[in-house]
């Protein structure tokens, strides 16, 4: 197995070619929304859950290499004979390829994901053990603080002023996690 390069995608306004019609293309579609990316869908037939996102656009045809013209992010998500020739297409433009579950096919791998508002943590095998990849993000959901989001918080501004005064890299992690203890000391009691 290669090794491989984790990255997040910013996908706001950017064209995103999902081929696939079934529930499975439909279960890639809320992450790319969420994103901000705009979907088009390629499928000779369309599920219901694809057509009620509004947002998208569907293409009710064969997938033709002319579909990924413009797309800067592609998920294969139909029969493995489809996802191959998406794959090739992809690749001939210099495309990055999710293929749902045929690693052979993928020049991309989604992992697992925990998100807690800005954060995010994903998991990856490689595209070898999906179903290995999703139990560790549920482990990973129910170990992790769910008041992340605050932690968050507490960091930006940190490193806002961290920036502003100039202090260096290794300094700020320290100062982090002071800065996170004290979300959770208890209040100075105030006589009243």
């Amino acid at each position: 197995m290669t090794a491989l390069y984790p990255v997040f995608l910013k996908l706001d306004g950017l064209p995103v070619v999902v081929v696939g019609g079934g529930p499975v293309a439909a279960s890639k579609l809320e992450g790319l929304l969420v994103a901000g990316a705009r979907v088009t869908v390629v499928a000779p037939q369309i599920v219901d859950a694809i057509r009620a996102h509004e947002s998208v656009t569907i293409l009710e045809t064969e997938f033709r290499p002319a579909h990924l013209h413009g797309a800067r992010w592609v998920v294969a998500a139909a029969t493995p004979d489809v996802n191959r020739d998406v794959a090739i297409a992809a690749a001939a433009r210099g495309l990055f390829v999710n293929a749902v579950d045929e690693p052979a096919n993928a020049s991309a791998y989604l992992g697992g994901v925990v998100r807690r508002g800005e954060i995010e943590i994903s998991i990856s095998t490689g595209g070898t053990a999906p179903a290995l990849a999703g139990l560790l993000r549920e482990a990973l959901d129910a170990i992790l603080p769910h008041d992340l989001e605050k932690w968050s918080a507490v960091a930006a501004v940190a490193r806002r002023e961290w920036r502003r005064d100039g202090i260096v890299m290794a300094e700020r992690r320290p100062m982090l996690m002071r800065a996170l203890d004290r979300l959770y000391r208890p209040k100075a009691q105030v006589p009243s």
